[in-house]
C-alpha cells in the first residue's frame, strides 16, 4: 500500500470514530492541546502522525490506539 493511501485511510478512520462519538474537530483538538487545523490535516491524510500523536488522538476519543490502526491496511 502506498503511503498516501495509508494516510488517507487513517484519516478516514479517525474522522469516522470522531463523528461516531459526536465530537467536533475543535473539541478533539482542544482535548489534546492541538489546533483544529491540525486535526483537519490529519483527517485529510495530509500529515504522517507520530505514534505519540495517534496515542493522543485515541485518548481524546476515549478509545484504544488499537481501534484506530487495526486492519487499516485492508
Amino acid at each position: 500500500m502506498k503511503k498516501e493511501d495509508f494516510l488517507n485511510k487513517l484519516g478516514v478512520r479517525i474522522r469516522e470514530i470522531r463523528k461516531e462519538k459526536s465530537i467536533t474537530q475543535t473539541q478533539l483538538a482542544h482535548s489534546i492541546g492541538k489546533d483544529q487545523q491540525s486535526i483537519q490535516r490529519l483527517e485529510a491524510g495530509k500529515i504522517n502522525p507520530t505514534l505519540y500523536y495517534l496515542f493522543e488522538i485515541s485518548e481524546g476519543l476515549g478509545i484504544s490506539l488499537e481501534r484506530i490502526i487495526i486492519n487499516i491496511d485492508k
